[in-house]
Protein backbone atom coordinates (compact mmCIF):
# COMPACT_ATOMS: atom_id res chain seq x y z
CA UNK A 1 0.00 0.00 0.00
CA UNK A 2 1.70 3.32 -0.93
CA UNK A 3 1.43 5.74 1.81
CA UNK A 4 2.45 8.39 -0.22
CA UNK A 5 -0.28 11.19 -0.55
CA UNK A 6 0.09 14.39 -3.54
CA UNK A 7 0.42 18.16 -1.48
CA UNK A 8 -2.77 18.58 -4.16
CA UNK A 9 -4.58 15.40 -2.58
CA UNK A 10 -3.99 16.55 1.11
CA UNK A 11 -5.33 19.92 0.51
CA UNK A 12 -8.38 18.81 -1.14
CA UNK A 13 -9.14 16.42 1.72
CA UNK A 14 -8.19 19.07 4.41
CA UNK A 15 -10.91 21.30 2.51
CA UNK A 16 -13.66 18.74 2.66
CA UNK A 17 -12.72 17.90 6.71
CA UNK A 18 -12.77 21.70 7.39
CA UNK A 19 -16.33 22.20 5.82
CA UNK A 20 -17.88 18.99 7.32
CA UNK A 21 -16.74 20.77 11.15
CA UNK A 22 -18.21 23.95 9.95
CA UNK A 23 -15.05 26.06 9.85
CA UNK A 24 -15.04 26.77 6.66
CA UNK A 25 -15.88 30.37 7.66
CA UNK A 26 -12.30 30.75 8.11
CA UNK A 27 -12.45 32.42 11.14
CA UNK A 28 -10.53 29.71 13.14
CA UNK A 29 -7.35 29.27 10.25
CA UNK A 30 -6.61 31.87 8.24
CA UNK A 31 -8.94 35.45 9.24
CA UNK A 32 -10.72 36.40 6.01
CA UNK A 33 -10.00 34.18 3.59
CA UNK A 34 -12.53 32.01 1.95
CA UNK A 35 -15.22 34.01 4.18
CA UNK A 36 -18.96 33.91 3.34
CA UNK A 37 -19.88 37.71 2.77
CA UNK A 38 -23.05 37.23 4.88
CA UNK A 39 -24.08 40.59 4.45
CA UNK A 40 -24.59 43.53 1.30
CA UNK A 41 -23.38 46.54 3.89
CA UNK A 42 -21.98 46.64 7.51
CA UNK A 43 -22.37 49.75 9.54
CA UNK A 44 -19.80 49.03 11.77
CA UNK A 45 -19.84 50.85 15.77
CA UNK A 46 -22.15 53.46 15.14
CA UNK A 47 -24.08 54.69 17.83
CA UNK A 48 -27.85 53.93 16.74
CA UNK A 49 -31.07 55.30 18.05
CA UNK A 50 -33.96 52.70 16.59
CA UNK A 51 -36.34 55.41 16.52
CA UNK A 52 -38.53 54.17 19.09
CA UNK A 53 -37.17 56.84 21.57
CA UNK A 54 -34.39 54.15 23.40
CA UNK A 55 -31.20 55.62 23.89
CA UNK A 56 -28.33 55.38 21.85
CA UNK A 57 -26.70 51.82 21.46
CA UNK A 58 -22.97 51.19 19.80
CA UNK A 59 -23.52 48.50 17.55
CA UNK A 60 -23.46 46.88 14.31
CA UNK A 61 -26.00 46.70 11.55
CA UNK A 62 -25.89 43.84 8.85
CA UNK A 63 -27.74 44.46 5.53
CA UNK A 64 -29.05 42.08 3.00
CA UNK A 65 -30.66 43.09 -0.07
CA UNK A 66 -33.09 45.86 1.33
CA UNK A 67 -33.83 44.11 5.20
CA UNK A 68 -31.20 45.02 8.15
CA UNK A 69 -30.82 40.84 9.26
CA UNK A 70 -28.76 41.20 12.59
CA UNK A 71 -27.58 44.10 15.29
CA UNK A 72 -24.86 42.99 17.18
CA UNK A 73 -20.98 42.63 16.99
CA UNK A 74 -20.20 41.71 13.17
CA UNK A 75 -16.96 41.23 12.00
CA UNK A 76 -15.33 43.19 9.03
CA UNK A 77 -14.98 39.92 6.47
CA UNK A 78 -18.64 39.29 6.61
CA UNK A 79 -19.85 42.55 4.78
CA UNK A 80 -19.44 42.85 1.15
CA UNK A 81 -18.98 46.27 1.92
CA UNK A 82 -18.39 48.67 5.08
CA UNK A 83 -19.16 51.67 6.37
CA UNK A 84 -17.59 52.58 9.61
CA UNK A 85 -19.75 54.86 11.46
CA UNK A 86 -17.94 55.52 15.27
CA UNK A 87 -18.87 58.19 17.20
CA UNK A 88 -21.44 58.76 13.91
CA UNK A 89 -25.27 58.72 15.18
CA UNK A 90 -27.01 55.86 13.13
CA UNK A 91 -30.73 55.96 13.48
CA UNK A 92 -33.44 55.55 10.65
CA UNK A 93 -33.97 57.63 7.47
CA UNK A 94 -36.01 60.56 8.02
CA UNK A 95 -39.94 60.62 6.47
CA UNK A 96 -40.86 63.67 5.46
CA UNK A 97 -44.45 63.95 6.50
CA UNK A 98 -45.78 67.15 4.20
CA UNK A 99 -44.17 67.23 1.36
CA UNK A 100 -45.04 68.87 -2.66
CA UNK A 101 -43.00 66.79 -4.60
CA UNK A 102 -44.41 65.32 -7.77
CA UNK A 103 -43.33 66.42 -10.93
CA UNK A 104 -40.27 66.93 -9.67
CA UNK A 105 -39.13 63.70 -9.11
CA UNK A 106 -39.81 63.13 -13.03
CA UNK A 107 -37.60 66.21 -13.63
CA UNK A 108 -34.93 64.66 -11.52
CA UNK A 109 -35.35 61.39 -9.81
CA UNK A 110 -31.48 61.89 -7.76
CA UNK A 111 -34.48 63.71 -5.32
CA UNK A 112 -31.40 65.75 -4.05
CA UNK A 113 -32.03 68.66 -1.85
CA UNK A 114 -34.51 66.10 0.08
CA UNK A 115 -32.15 62.82 0.42
CA UNK A 116 -29.10 64.95 1.09
CA UNK A 117 -30.94 65.98 4.60
CA UNK A 118 -31.14 62.16 5.03
CA UNK A 119 -34.64 62.06 3.93
CA UNK A 120 -35.73 58.77 2.70
CA UNK A 121 -39.43 58.71 2.71
CA UNK A 122 -41.75 61.52 1.17
CA UNK A 123 -45.61 61.81 2.45
CA UNK A 124 -46.74 63.97 -0.84
CA UNK A 125 -49.95 65.60 -2.39
CA UNK A 126 -50.69 67.65 0.93
CA UNK A 127 -52.54 71.05 0.80
CA UNK A 128 -55.44 69.87 -1.24
CA UNK A 129 -53.52 69.82 -4.31
CA UNK A 130 -52.24 66.58 -6.09
CA UNK A 131 -51.04 65.95 -9.80
CA UNK A 132 -54.00 63.51 -10.09
CA UNK A 133 -57.05 63.40 -10.84
CA UNK A 134 -56.72 65.84 -13.91
CA UNK A 135 -59.79 67.84 -14.86
CA UNK A 136 -60.35 68.03 -18.20
CA UNK A 137 -61.22 71.78 -17.70
CA UNK A 138 -57.32 72.65 -16.82
CA UNK A 139 -55.83 69.51 -18.80
CA UNK A 140 -54.62 71.68 -21.55
CA UNK A 141 -53.18 74.38 -19.00
CA UNK A 142 -51.38 71.66 -17.12
CA UNK A 143 -50.17 70.32 -20.21
CA UNK A 144 -48.35 73.76 -21.59
CA UNK A 145 -47.37 74.62 -18.03
CA UNK A 146 -45.77 71.31 -17.29
CA UNK A 147 -44.12 71.42 -20.97
CA UNK A 148 -42.87 74.81 -20.63
CA UNK A 149 -41.65 75.36 -16.93
CA UNK A 150 -40.54 71.80 -16.26
CA UNK A 151 -40.33 70.02 -20.51
CA UNK A 152 -42.53 67.24 -19.00
CA UNK A 153 -45.33 65.90 -21.56
CA UNK A 154 -48.67 65.11 -19.47
CA UNK A 155 -49.59 61.53 -19.67
CA UNK A 156 -51.71 60.57 -17.31
CA UNK A 157 -55.49 61.38 -15.49
CA UNK A 158 -55.24 59.19 -12.34
CA UNK A 159 -53.06 58.44 -9.89
CA UNK A 160 -52.37 54.60 -11.64
CA UNK A 161 -51.10 56.68 -14.30
CA UNK A 162 -49.40 59.40 -12.46
CA UNK A 163 -47.29 56.51 -9.57
CA UNK A 164 -46.66 54.44 -13.06
CA UNK A 165 -44.69 57.33 -14.68
CA UNK A 166 -42.95 58.13 -11.55
CA UNK A 167 -41.59 54.11 -11.38
CA UNK A 168 -39.96 54.60 -15.21
CA UNK A 169 -37.17 56.22 -14.06
CA UNK A 170 -37.19 55.53 -10.53
CA UNK A 171 -36.34 57.34 -7.20
CA UNK A 172 -33.46 58.30 -4.63
CA UNK A 173 -36.35 57.59 -1.94
CA UNK A 174 -39.53 56.43 -1.24
CA UNK A 175 -42.36 57.83 -2.49
CA UNK A 176 -45.70 57.67 -0.82
CA UNK A 177 -49.70 60.25 -1.89
CA UNK A 178 -52.23 61.67 -0.35
CA UNK A 179 -55.05 62.82 -2.80
CA UNK A 180 -55.95 66.27 -2.83
CA UNK A 181 -59.32 67.42 -2.04
CA UNK A 182 -58.63 70.49 -4.47
CA UNK A 183 -57.78 68.35 -7.64
CA UNK A 184 -61.12 66.04 -6.77
CA UNK A 185 -63.66 68.92 -6.31
CA UNK A 186 -61.90 70.32 -9.54
CA UNK A 187 -62.55 67.20 -11.65
CA UNK A 188 -65.87 66.78 -10.05
CA UNK A 189 -67.36 70.14 -10.30
CA UNK A 190 -64.76 72.80 -11.16
CA UNK A 191 -63.56 76.02 -9.26
CA UNK A 192 -66.02 77.98 -8.37
CA UNK A 193 -68.27 79.02 -4.98
CA UNK A 194 -70.72 76.69 -4.97
CA UNK A 195 -71.80 73.85 -2.95
CA UNK A 196 -71.92 70.66 -4.72
CA UNK A 197 -74.83 69.03 -5.98
CA UNK A 198 -75.88 65.41 -4.71
CA UNK A 199 -74.66 63.98 -7.65
CA UNK A 200 -71.38 65.74 -7.55
CA UNK A 201 -70.75 64.70 -4.02
CA UNK A 202 -71.19 61.41 -4.60
CA UNK A 203 -68.87 61.75 -7.88
CA UNK A 204 -65.85 63.29 -5.38
CA UNK A 205 -66.55 60.20 -2.89
CA UNK A 206 -66.13 57.63 -5.31
CA UNK A 207 -62.83 59.24 -6.84
CA UNK A 208 -61.64 59.23 -3.05
CA UNK A 209 -62.52 55.68 -2.79
CA UNK A 210 -60.40 55.28 -6.36
CA UNK A 211 -57.97 56.87 -5.04
CA UNK A 212 -57.72 55.20 -2.03
CA UNK A 213 -57.62 51.65 -3.94
CA UNK A 214 -55.05 52.71 -5.96
CA UNK A 215 -52.15 53.43 -3.44
CA UNK A 216 -53.64 56.97 -2.07
CA UNK A 217 -52.27 56.98 1.84
CA UNK A 218 -55.65 59.55 2.50
CA UNK A 219 -57.05 62.62 1.49
CA UNK A 220 -55.50 66.18 2.10
CA UNK A 221 -57.39 69.38 2.49
CA UNK A 222 -56.15 73.30 1.33
CA UNK A 223 -59.08 75.13 3.00
CA UNK A 224 -57.45 78.35 2.27
CA UNK A 225 -56.75 77.89 -1.17
CA UNK A 226 -59.83 77.99 -4.01
CA UNK A 227 -61.32 75.65 -4.44
CA UNK A 228 -60.92 73.82 -1.58
CA UNK A 229 -61.90 76.66 0.48
CA UNK A 230 -65.19 76.54 -1.10
CA UNK A 231 -66.51 73.09 0.37
CA UNK A 232 -68.46 73.04 4.01
CA UNK A 233 -67.53 71.09 6.66
CA UNK A 234 -70.33 68.57 5.59
CA UNK A 235 -68.59 67.95 2.39
CA UNK A 236 -64.64 67.09 4.16
CA UNK A 237 -66.99 65.13 6.44
CA UNK A 238 -68.07 62.63 3.74
CA UNK A 239 -65.62 62.23 2.22
CA UNK A 240 -63.26 61.43 5.18
CA UNK A 241 -65.78 58.77 6.02
CA UNK A 242 -64.54 56.97 2.91
CA UNK A 243 -61.12 57.42 4.26
CA UNK A 244 -61.60 56.19 7.40
CA UNK A 245 -62.92 53.20 6.43
CA UNK A 246 -59.54 52.68 4.32
CA UNK A 247 -57.58 53.91 7.41
CA UNK A 248 -56.28 56.72 5.62
CA UNK A 249 -55.25 59.86 7.20
CA UNK A 250 -56.80 63.35 6.72
CA UNK A 251 -53.78 65.73 6.36
CA UNK A 252 -55.27 69.55 6.39
CA UNK A 253 -54.33 72.93 5.74
CA UNK A 254 -57.11 74.48 8.06
CA UNK A 255 -59.14 77.04 7.07
CA UNK A 256 -57.32 79.78 8.84
CA UNK A 257 -53.91 80.06 10.96
CA UNK A 258 -54.15 83.27 11.61
CA UNK A 259 -57.16 85.41 12.91
CA UNK A 260 -59.54 82.47 13.04
CA UNK A 261 -57.07 80.05 13.98
CA UNK A 262 -58.85 78.16 17.13
CA UNK A 263 -61.81 77.88 15.45
CA UNK A 264 -60.22 76.30 12.48
CA UNK A 265 -58.50 74.13 14.50
CA UNK A 266 -62.17 72.74 16.19
CA UNK A 267 -63.18 72.39 12.62
CA UNK A 268 -60.69 69.78 11.75
CA UNK A 269 -61.11 67.80 15.02
CA UNK A 270 -64.81 67.80 14.71
CA UNK A 271 -64.33 65.69 11.29
CA UNK A 272 -62.21 63.81 13.14
CA UNK A 273 -64.69 63.31 16.14
CA UNK A 274 -67.50 62.34 13.62
CA UNK A 275 -65.54 60.15 11.41
CA UNK A 276 -63.39 58.36 13.32
CA UNK A 277 -59.99 59.43 10.64
CA UNK A 278 -56.83 59.99 11.76
CA UNK A 279 -56.29 63.32 11.32
CA UNK A 280 -52.56 65.50 10.55
CA UNK A 281 -52.80 69.36 11.35
CA UNK A 282 -50.14 70.53 8.41
CA UNK A 283 -47.63 72.82 8.85
CA UNK A 284 -48.79 74.12 12.45
CA UNK A 285 -48.72 77.81 12.96
CA UNK A 286 -49.81 81.02 14.33
CA UNK A 287 -49.56 83.51 11.75
CA UNK A 288 -49.64 87.64 12.23
CA UNK A 289 -48.58 89.36 15.24
CA UNK A 290 -52.06 90.01 16.63
CA UNK A 291 -52.23 86.56 16.35
CA UNK A 292 -48.91 85.35 18.39
CA UNK A 293 -50.53 85.37 21.82
CA UNK A 294 -52.93 82.27 21.02
CA UNK A 295 -49.75 79.96 21.71
CA UNK A 296 -51.02 78.47 24.78
CA UNK A 297 -54.73 78.55 23.61
CA UNK A 298 -53.62 76.09 20.75
CA UNK A 299 -51.71 73.72 22.88
CA UNK A 300 -54.76 73.58 25.30
CA UNK A 301 -56.56 72.71 21.95
CA UNK A 302 -54.34 69.90 20.98
CA UNK A 303 -54.13 68.38 24.42
CA UNK A 304 -57.59 68.36 24.85
CA UNK A 305 -58.18 66.38 21.50
CA UNK A 306 -55.57 63.85 22.49
CA UNK A 307 -57.73 63.20 25.89
CA UNK A 308 -60.56 62.94 23.83
CA UNK A 309 -59.13 60.09 22.01
CA UNK A 310 -58.86 62.31 18.83
CA UNK A 311 -56.04 60.57 16.92
CA UNK A 312 -54.65 63.83 15.78
CA UNK A 313 -50.73 64.81 15.05
CA UNK A 314 -49.23 67.82 13.00
CA UNK A 315 -45.81 68.97 11.37
CA UNK A 316 -44.00 71.73 11.38
CA UNK A 317 -40.95 73.13 9.68
CA UNK A 318 -38.25 75.01 11.66
CA UNK A 319 -38.60 78.55 9.78
CA UNK A 320 -40.42 81.49 10.53
CA UNK A 321 -41.71 82.10 7.27
CA UNK A 322 -43.97 80.11 5.03
CA UNK A 323 -44.42 80.05 1.50
CA UNK A 324 -46.90 79.75 -1.37
CA UNK A 325 -47.90 81.69 -4.24
CA UNK A 326 -48.42 85.45 -4.22
CA UNK A 327 -52.57 85.30 -5.03
CA UNK A 328 -52.94 83.59 -1.57
CA UNK A 329 -52.96 87.18 -0.51
CA UNK A 330 -55.48 87.99 -2.69
CA UNK A 331 -59.53 87.48 -1.83
CA UNK A 332 -60.91 84.05 -2.16
CA UNK A 333 -63.45 85.40 -4.33
CA UNK A 334 -61.14 87.03 -6.69
CA UNK A 335 -59.30 83.63 -7.15
CA UNK A 336 -62.39 81.14 -7.65
CA UNK A 337 -62.67 79.43 -10.82
CA UNK A 338 -59.50 78.26 -13.41
CA UNK A 339 -56.42 80.76 -13.57
CA UNK A 340 -58.06 82.69 -16.61
CA UNK A 341 -60.58 83.39 -14.88
CA UNK A 342 -58.50 84.92 -12.40
CA UNK A 343 -56.48 86.97 -14.18
CA UNK A 344 -59.45 88.51 -16.08
CA UNK A 345 -60.62 89.65 -12.41
CA UNK A 346 -57.07 91.25 -11.56
CA UNK A 347 -57.91 92.94 -15.06
CA UNK A 348 -61.18 94.36 -14.23
CA UNK A 349 -60.95 98.08 -13.27
CA UNK A 350 -64.80 97.76 -11.52
CA UNK A 351 -63.17 95.10 -9.07
CA UNK A 352 -60.05 97.04 -8.30
CA UNK A 353 -61.39 99.14 -5.19
CA UNK A 354 -62.49 95.77 -3.98
CA UNK A 355 -59.83 94.02 -4.21
CA UNK A 356 -57.32 96.70 -3.23
CA UNK A 357 -59.33 97.42 0.30
CA UNK A 358 -58.41 93.08 0.72
CA UNK A 359 -54.84 93.86 0.45
CA UNK A 360 -54.93 97.37 2.63
CA UNK A 361 -55.83 94.78 5.30
CA UNK A 362 -53.15 92.08 4.38
CA UNK A 363 -50.82 94.63 4.45
CA UNK A 364 -51.86 95.87 8.15
CA UNK A 365 -52.01 92.12 9.28
CA UNK A 366 -48.00 91.84 7.83
CA UNK A 367 -46.91 95.23 9.43
CA UNK A 368 -45.15 95.65 6.21
CA UNK A 369 -44.64 94.67 2.46
CA UNK A 370 -41.24 94.20 3.45
CA UNK A 371 -42.38 90.97 4.89
CA UNK A 372 -42.65 89.39 1.41
CA UNK A 373 -39.92 87.92 -0.45
CA UNK A 374 -40.51 86.78 -4.26
CA UNK A 375 -39.03 83.46 -4.37
CA UNK A 376 -39.97 82.00 -8.01
CA UNK A 377 -40.73 83.58 -11.09
CA UNK A 378 -40.85 81.75 -14.80
CA UNK A 379 -40.64 84.85 -17.32
CA UNK A 380 -36.92 85.60 -17.66
CA UNK A 381 -37.64 89.59 -17.70
CA UNK A 382 -38.95 89.35 -14.40
CA UNK A 383 -36.28 87.09 -13.02
CA UNK A 384 -34.49 90.49 -11.30
CA UNK A 385 -37.44 90.61 -8.80
CA UNK A 386 -36.50 87.36 -7.09
CA UNK A 387 -35.32 86.97 -3.61
CA UNK A 388 -36.59 91.04 -3.19
CA UNK A 389 -39.23 92.20 -0.80
CA UNK A 390 -42.31 93.63 -2.67
CA UNK A 391 -41.55 96.99 -0.89
CA UNK A 392 -38.02 96.84 -2.60
CA UNK A 393 -39.15 95.29 -5.99
CA UNK A 394 -42.25 97.65 -6.09
CA UNK A 395 -39.90 100.74 -6.13
CA UNK A 396 -37.85 99.11 -8.47
CA UNK A 397 -40.58 99.16 -10.72
CA UNK A 398 -41.91 101.99 -10.44
CA UNK A 399 -44.96 101.07 -9.25
CA UNK A 400 -46.24 100.94 -5.98
CA UNK A 401 -47.25 97.62 -3.99
CA UNK A 402 -50.63 96.54 -5.15
CA UNK A 403 -49.95 97.69 -8.76
CA UNK A 404 -46.37 95.76 -8.96
CA UNK A 405 -47.81 92.40 -7.23
CA UNK A 406 -50.94 92.85 -10.04
CA UNK A 407 -49.23 93.20 -12.83
CA UNK A 408 -46.45 90.93 -11.58
CA UNK A 409 -49.36 87.79 -11.38
CA UNK A 410 -50.86 88.99 -14.89
CA UNK A 411 -47.34 88.75 -16.38
CA UNK A 412 -46.41 85.59 -15.24
CA UNK A 413 -50.05 83.84 -15.52
CA UNK A 414 -50.02 82.95 -11.79
CA UNK A 415 -47.13 81.17 -11.55
CA UNK A 416 -44.99 83.39 -8.61
CA UNK A 417 -43.99 81.92 -6.13
CA UNK A 418 -43.41 83.94 -2.45
CA UNK A 419 -41.81 83.64 1.00
CA UNK A 420 -44.31 85.60 4.08
CA UNK A 421 -42.24 86.03 7.29
CA UNK A 422 -45.06 85.70 9.85
CA UNK A 423 -44.51 84.07 12.47
CA UNK A 424 -42.51 84.13 15.88
CA UNK A 425 -40.02 82.53 16.97
CA UNK A 426 -40.63 81.33 20.47
CA UNK A 427 -44.28 80.02 19.46
CA UNK A 428 -42.27 78.13 16.91
CA UNK A 429 -39.89 76.45 19.61
CA UNK A 430 -43.05 75.76 21.87
CA UNK A 431 -44.30 73.91 18.52
CA UNK A 432 -41.74 71.84 17.24
CA UNK A 433 -41.13 70.60 20.93
CA UNK A 434 -44.84 69.18 21.28
CA UNK A 435 -45.43 65.66 21.88
CA UNK A 436 -47.80 65.42 18.73
CA UNK A 437 -45.97 67.58 16.25
CA UNK A 438 -43.73 65.92 13.67
CA UNK A 439 -41.35 67.46 10.91
CA UNK A 440 -42.60 68.39 7.79
CA UNK A 441 -40.70 70.54 5.06
CA UNK A 442 -43.60 71.85 3.28
CA UNK A 443 -41.07 71.59 0.30
CA UNK A 444 -40.28 69.58 -2.74
CA UNK A 445 -37.35 67.86 -3.84
CA UNK A 446 -35.22 69.98 -6.18
CA UNK A 447 -31.52 70.62 -6.78
CA UNK A 448 -29.03 73.58 -7.16
CA UNK A 449 -28.87 72.44 -11.01
CA UNK A 450 -30.70 72.20 -14.03
CA UNK A 451 -34.67 72.77 -14.45
CA UNK A 452 -35.23 72.43 -10.20
CA UNK A 453 -32.29 75.32 -9.41
CA UNK A 454 -34.00 78.05 -10.74
CA UNK A 455 -35.31 81.01 -8.14
CA UNK A 456 -35.20 81.10 -4.76
CA UNK A 457 -37.07 79.43 -2.71
CA UNK A 458 -37.91 79.02 1.15
CA UNK A 459 -34.69 77.17 2.39
CA UNK A 460 -36.99 74.33 4.28
CA UNK A 461 -36.35 72.98 1.01
CA UNK A 462 -32.58 72.04 1.62
CA UNK A 463 -32.20 72.37 5.05
CA UNK A 464 -35.81 71.08 7.67
CA UNK A 465 -34.41 68.37 8.84
CA UNK A 466 -30.64 69.27 9.43
CA UNK A 467 -31.73 72.57 10.64
CA UNK A 468 -33.79 70.88 13.67
CA UNK A 469 -31.19 68.57 14.26
CA UNK A 470 -28.31 71.36 14.47
CA UNK A 471 -30.24 74.37 15.39
CA UNK A 472 -32.96 73.33 17.69
CA UNK A 473 -31.62 69.99 19.20
CA UNK A 474 -28.08 70.38 19.73
CA UNK A 475 -27.64 74.50 20.24
CA UNK A 476 -31.32 75.25 21.86
CA UNK A 477 -32.00 72.06 23.37
CA UNK A 478 -35.83 71.99 22.82
CA UNK A 479 -35.78 68.20 23.51
CA UNK A 480 -33.41 65.40 23.52
CA UNK A 481 -32.15 63.84 20.13
CA UNK A 482 -33.84 61.05 21.08
CA UNK A 483 -37.08 62.44 21.11
CA UNK A 484 -36.77 63.99 18.02
CA UNK A 485 -35.37 61.44 16.11
CA UNK A 486 -38.61 59.86 17.09
CA UNK A 487 -40.96 62.24 16.11
CA UNK A 488 -39.24 61.88 12.50
CA UNK A 489 -39.55 58.44 12.47
CA UNK A 490 -41.33 55.72 14.53
CA UNK A 491 -43.96 58.17 14.88
CA UNK A 492 -44.94 59.05 11.09
CA UNK A 493 -44.26 55.32 9.88
CA UNK A 494 -47.03 54.22 12.55
CA UNK A 495 -49.46 57.37 11.33
CA UNK A 496 -49.32 56.72 8.02
CA UNK A 497 -48.66 53.09 8.54
CA UNK A 498 -45.30 52.44 6.46
CA UNK A 499 -45.17 48.87 7.75
CA UNK A 500 -41.89 47.88 8.26
CA UNK A 501 -39.77 51.15 8.44
CA UNK A 502 -39.52 53.74 10.79
CA UNK A 503 -37.06 52.10 13.02
CA UNK A 504 -34.01 50.01 13.21
CA UNK A 505 -34.36 46.27 14.21
CA UNK A 506 -33.84 43.40 12.28
CA UNK A 507 -36.42 42.78 9.61
CA UNK A 508 -37.25 46.22 9.41
CA UNK A 509 -36.30 47.53 5.71
CA UNK A 510 -32.99 49.35 5.81
CA UNK A 511 -34.00 53.15 5.78
CA UNK A 512 -31.01 54.31 6.89
CA UNK A 513 -28.88 57.88 7.58
CA UNK A 514 -25.90 58.40 9.98
CA UNK A 515 -24.78 61.70 11.18
CA UNK A 516 -22.33 64.16 13.47
CA UNK A 517 -24.75 65.35 15.53
CA UNK A 518 -22.06 67.70 16.78
CA UNK A 519 -21.61 69.45 13.67
CA UNK A 520 -25.15 68.66 11.44
CA UNK A 521 -26.66 72.24 10.44
CA UNK A 522 -28.38 73.57 7.03
CA UNK A 523 -26.51 76.20 5.25
CA UNK A 524 -29.64 77.28 2.57
CA UNK A 525 -30.42 80.90 3.30
CA UNK A 526 -32.99 83.22 1.96
CA UNK A 527 -30.63 84.67 -0.41
CA UNK A 528 -28.66 81.45 -1.29
CA UNK A 529 -31.04 79.06 -0.71
CA UNK A 530 -29.68 76.10 -3.30
CA UNK A 531 -27.35 74.61 -0.63
CA UNK A 532 -26.88 71.24 0.72
CA UNK A 533 -26.17 70.80 4.66
CA UNK A 534 -23.36 69.65 6.15
CA UNK A 535 -22.91 66.71 8.54
CA UNK A 536 -25.20 64.06 6.79
CA UNK A 537 -22.68 61.85 5.80
CA UNK A 538 -24.32 58.57 4.71
CA UNK A 539 -28.26 57.82 3.28
CA UNK A 540 -29.44 54.49 2.72
CA UNK A 541 -32.75 53.62 1.12
CA UNK A 542 -33.82 50.24 1.00
CA UNK A 543 -30.50 48.60 1.54
CA UNK A 544 -28.73 50.75 -1.44
CA UNK A 545 -26.40 53.55 -0.15
CA UNK A 546 -27.72 56.61 -1.98
CA UNK A 547 -25.44 59.47 -0.34
CA UNK A 548 -21.83 58.00 0.41
CA UNK A 549 -19.52 60.67 2.45
CA UNK A 550 -21.96 63.13 1.36
CA UNK A 551 -22.07 62.57 -1.96
CA UNK A 552 -24.80 61.03 -4.10
CA UNK A 553 -24.07 57.89 -5.42
CA UNK A 554 -26.49 58.48 -8.75
CA UNK A 555 -28.62 55.21 -7.16
CA UNK A 556 -32.50 54.98 -7.47
CA UNK A 557 -33.34 52.42 -5.50
CA UNK A 558 -36.59 54.09 -3.89
CA UNK A 559 -39.93 52.51 -4.25
CA UNK A 560 -42.90 54.37 -4.91
CA UNK A 561 -45.24 52.98 -1.73
CA UNK A 562 -49.34 52.06 -2.04
CA UNK A 563 -51.67 52.19 0.72
CA UNK A 564 -51.90 48.69 1.58
CA UNK A 565 -55.71 48.05 2.29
Amino acid sequence: MNHHISRRNFLKKSSHVAAAAGISSCGILLKGCWSRKDFDLVIKDGLVLDGMGHEFLRTDIGISGNMIKKMGKIPHYRGKKIIESKNLVVCPGFIDVHNHTDIELIVNPKAESAVRQGVTTLISGNCGSSPFPVAEEIYEEMKGNLKEVYDVDLNWMDIRGFLARLEEKGSALNYTTLAGHGTIRGAAMGFNDRPPKQEELERMKLMVKENMQNGAFGLSTGLEYAPGSFAQPGEIIELCRIVSEFNGVYATHMRDEGDFLLESLEEAVEVARQTGVSLQISHLKIAYPRNWHKIESLIEKLNKAERENVKICCDRYPYVAGSTGLSYLFPLWARQGTTEEFLARLKDSTLERRIREHMTEQEKKLGSWDKILISSVVEEKNKRFEGKSVLSASRESGKEPFEFMRDLLIEEKNRVEMVIFMMNENNLKRILSHKLVGIGSDGSAVAPYGLLGKGKPHPRLYGTFPKVLGRYIREEKILPLTEMVKKMTWIPARKFGLTGRGSIQPEYIADIVIFDRDIVMDKATWQDPHLYPEGIYYVIVNGQIVIDKGEHTGNLPGAILRKKI
